[in-house]
């Protein structure tokens, strides 16, 4: 929580649990006993007080009239609401994992350099990554090993 500019108070954020049922319900226009029927088939999970009383916050009350939408408004089921909302979670989670390994994509980019690589056989024949033009150490053993290798037509 961030203290608000020039005022010495807080400012809360959408993540913020500041609504006792009675305003959430209010904020979005259905009884208080409707949020207390979502909390229980886990549509919408306010966080909680010491004492067991449900705080809700800004984002929550955008997903109890979002719930309310998808009800009336297009008929889907509880159930199938909340196989959406799932869904959405998993979209999201999705997402993020996404830009993370476009991160380690581009850095792993950026270590092996802009040229392509080049591998030959080593020592112990092993492969061995080489640079362009470049042969590997040569072997104390002789080798009289043949590897062809054909790329994709």
């Amino acid at each position: 929580m961030e203290a608000a500019q020039g005022t010495g108070g807080f400012s809360p954020d959408d993540e913020t649990p500041v609504f006792v049922i009675s305003v959430a319900a209010q904020l979005a226009g259905m009884h208080a006993q409707t949020l207390r029927q979502y909390d229980r088939l886990g549509l919408v999970s306010p966080s909680r007080t010491r004492g067991g009383g449900r705080r809700y916050s800004a984002r929550d009350v955008t997903l109890l009239r979002e719930v309310q939408r998808l009800s009336q408004d297009e008929g889907v089921s509880l159930a199938g609401i909340q196989r959406i909302l799932d869904l959405e979670h998993q979209v999201k989670a999705l997402r993020s994992r996404v830009i993370e390994l476009r991160v380690q994509v581009d850095a792993l980019k950026s270590a092996l350099g802009s040229g392509s690589r080049v591998f030959a056989a080593g020592r112990a024949g092993e492969v061995v990554a080489v640079r362009a033009g470049q042969r590997p150490a040569p072997s104390v053993i002789p080798s009289s090993a043949l590897v062809v290798w054909r790329g994709r037509r």
